[in-house]
């Protein structure tokens, strides 16, 4: 698992590292009970306070990502279908939010993208 910081980006490092570590339980690719880097071990690889890897944790946590067995470490949970649901709701939203704005600014009415639509979806089938 590959975390990288961008120090330029203006998000704050615990939210890069939970968006990350998110991104990698939704996609599978960190499967059920997978562990996680120990709290220190990834505040040393990234060169950052414990204290900052400690809250994306107890982010992670708090929002179901992943649970914390005392003495052991922390795992990535199983996922729940309902929680994985409303993250691409989120993302949908996301870039219909774009589609909009991108058909304003081409001069597009909402038949017009509805049509677009409709032909990639049909294409996809």
């Amino acid at each position: 698992m590959l975390i990288l910081i961008d120090n330029k980006s203006g998000t704050p490092i615990y939210d890069q590292i939970f968006t990350q570590i998110k991104g990698y339980i939704l996609s599978g690719e960190l499967g059920t009970d997978e562990p996680l880097p120990s709290i220190r071990g990834l505040a040393k690889d990234l060169r950052i306070s414990v204290i900052t890897t400690k809250r994306a944790y107890d982010e992670l946590e708090r929002a179901g990502f992943i649970y914390t067995v005392p003495g052991k470490g922390s795992f990535a949970a199983a996922k729940n279908p309902e929680l994985v649901r409303e993250e691409h709701l989120k993302k949908i939203e996301e870039h219909m939010t774009a589609i909009r704005d991108l058909a304003r600014g081409a001069a597009l009415n909402r038949a017009e993208v509805l049509q677009m639509w409709d032909l990639m979806w049909e294409e996809s089938e």
